[in-house]
This record gives structure tokens, sequence and C-alpha cells, in this order.
């Protein structure tokens, strides 16, 4: 079979642009039969915020993740319900945007039961769109006239189905020793830093046994 061997000697002098688009059409078929599965209604989206606070809630969880919120559908599209300036609905597209290099992580109730239902989805929906309009609150208080990202969720959850997806903890129990976190609290808080009051952390969400990381 001399066209074999004509073959072979042949395949040395393809061009390296020859190689590098077989590469590439390799990988675009991989990517395309591997696609990221489409957020269901109570997944948890966790990113890396850009916003002034992001670097002090990171040094003091130990966590790369400081802004997240709760999937919600409307008329068939994915939202995310956030607390920024205030709680509100944001298109998942635009809030994956919005954070570092447009890189999120979604986490999922291990017990699919929980919201398998309509039913449960609807008591979770109705716990977690109560807080919306509320205004953002930057002194992490535990009271519902004013809302940060992690305590909307955990209350969405606890107060919709019953679930403590992670535990809250004193402020004192963050590491408060960097100067960048020091510098925020004294900003927020002066003199009077509440040491003792109870904070959920997008952190103690993300690592909570109840939930599984989705693909």
């Amino acid at each position: 079979m001399p066209w074999a061997g004509a073959a072979r000697a042949r395949w040395p002098s393809a061009r390296p642009w020859h190689i590098g688009l077989i590469l590439a059409l390799a990988c675009a078929c991989v990517a395309a039969s591997n696609p990221r599965e489409r957020p269901r209604p109570g997944d948890i989206v966790f990113q890396t915020s850009e916003s002034p606070q992001s670097r002090a809630i990171q040094a003091a969880t130990h966590s790369p993740y400081s802004h997240m919120g709760l999937v919600l559908y409307r008329a068939g599209r994915p939202y995310v319900l956030e607390a920024v300036a205030q709680v509100r609905l944001t298109p998942l597209t635009e809030w994956v945007r919005r954070g570092r290099d447009g890189r999120y992580v979604v986490k999922r109730l291990k017990d699919s039961g929980y919201l398998s239902g309509q039913t449960n989805v609807e008591r979770l929906e109705r716990a977690a769109l109560k807080f919306r309009g509320r205004p953002y609150d930057p002194y992490f208080e535990w009271s519902d006239e004013r809302i940060y990202c992690s305590e909307l969720v955990w209350k969405a959850y606890r107060r919709g189905l019953g679930l403590r997806i992670g535990e809250p903890v004193d402020l004192s129990t963050f590491d408060l020793s960097s100067d960048l976190v020091q510098q925020k609290l004294r900003e927020r808080f002066g003199d009077r830093v509440p040491l003792q009051e109870p904070v959920i952390s997008p952190a103690a969400i993300f690592n909570s046994p109840l939930l599984k990381s989705v693909p």
C-alpha cells in the first residue's frame, strides 16, 4: 500500500496552524458535550465581588466568595435575588458579569426532595421575596430592617423550608486581625465594634453539609 507510506511521509510537513486548528476544534467539541447545568429554583450562587469591601470579607472568612444570591425564575428565565443597594432580582447573566472574571459557583441542596415539588419552591420564594426592596445592611445586623447577601439566603431557607444552611456566629469569631479588616471595622463602627453580633457569612453557607456543588 504505497499510498499509506506517502501519507506518513507528508504528515511531518503539516503546518503548525493546521495542528492548532485541529486541537481547537477538539477542545470545542469537548466543551460542547459538557455544557454547564442550568440552575434550578432555589440554587445558591457564589462569586467574588468587585465591591470595595470584598477583600475584607475574604480576609475575615478565609474564603474567595464575598457575594451570593438565590436563584429564582421569572417567565422561564433565571434571576438572582440578591442584596446590593437593596434586595432585588437581577438576571443571572448580568449577575455573573458583575463578578470577578465572570466566574461563579452553584450550590444545591443534597436532599432533592425539599424542592422536588412546586409547593416547597413557592414557600421558599415567598419567604425570600418578603425581603425584596429592603435596603442593604452594611453593619451586618441580625434584623430584618436591612439585609446583607448571605443573611437574605439564610433567612429565606430558614423561614421558607425550616432549614439552617450554615450557622450564624459572633462577629468576634472571624479573623479580624488584618489591617484591611480593621480599617473597614473602624469605618463602619468607630470604636464600638459589635463583636457579639451574630453574623452568617457566605463561607458558612458555602461549606454547609446540606449543600452540594453543581457542575
